[in-house]
């Protein structure tokens, strides 16, 4: 895989990793044409699941790496982390109140963002699109940061980083049709839709990796960008859904075998 993938540029191994991550989420929207119903409580044991293999990932993945990056910089080796982490939270903010969307399972009257007449559907497609911006984006600039050359970046780590988000889309495109089909939706419009929920990947794999390459000197701040965009979806969407129906314990659990899975590939992989 590795010596596939260094026979091309880094724009197109970020891509070729955010496809696979893309693939892995349209997998997950398949259950969509097997049944109308999946038990709330593998649900959230899914939705903690995911959260803690993006909890892993910002760490061992994206941060730690910033850190190591910026530790011979002119500034204090923790300033890119803080700076990047915080602006990547603010942007995910900023874009949470200017576009309108609805997270799956919630009704149209819990609608966020500005008021609209958007239908339900595109809605729903907005708040994946939102949720998994970060993901794709992370996966970008990590095979942009392998291209660098630098020691705390390599291939390696870019393909496992990628493998991981790949794993946690699986349950998360699984989470987004199956609500779907429950709530009366068609089987083509619940896989449509839960496959939407990983197709913008691709698109911030490629502005990722792209905008790592001008400057090496931003990379770290992008690292830690990502990071923090990804912790924002964890904490404001992920973990509040999976314990607002009292299955609390099971998504606690998810989230710690998700976290355990992710550092057990970064480690052992990357």
């Amino acid at each position: 895989m590795i010596e596939f993938l260094q026979g091309y540029h880094p724009v197109m191994q970020a891509l070729f990793g955010t496809l696979f991550t893309w693939f892995l989420t349209l997998c997950g929207a398949g259950v969509a044409f097997f049944g109308k119903t999946i038990p709330r409580k593998v649900l959230d044991w899914m939705l903690g699941f995911a959260g803690g293999v993006m909890i892993a990932a910002s760490y061992w993945s994206l941060l730690a790496p910033a850190i190591e990056m910026a530790a011979d910089g002119p500034v204090p080796e923790y300033v890119p982390a803080v700076v990047g982490f915080l602006l990547g939270g603010a942007a995910l903010r900023g874009i949470d109140f200017i576009l309108p969307h609805l997270h799956p399972g919630e009704p149209i009257e819990h609608a966020e963002g500005p008021h609209t007449q958007w239908r339900k559907t595109t809605l729903l497609v907005l708040a994946i699109t939102l949720h998994n911006i970060p993901e794709g984006l992370a996966v970008g600039v990590a095979f942009g940061a392998a291209a660098a050359g630098l020691p705390a970046a390599t291939i390696a780590g870019a393909i496992t980083l990628a493998i991981g988000i790949g794993i946690q889309n699986f349950p998360e495109g699984i989470a987004v049709a199956a609500p779907l089909r429950s709530a009366g939706y068609s089987r083509m419009k619940s896989f449509w839709v839960g496959q939407a929920s990983g197709l913008v990947e691709p698109v911030a794999g490629i502005i990722g990796a792209a905008a790592v390459l001008v400057s090496k000197a931003i990379l770290p701040y992008a690292l830690a960008f990502a990071a923090g965009a990804m912790i924002y979806v964890v904490v404001e969407e992920l973990i509040p859904e999976a314990q607002q129906k009292g299955n609390g314990d099971i998504a606690t659990v998810g989230v710690m075998i998700g976290f355990a899975v992710m550092m057990v590939l970064d480690v052992a992989l990357g």
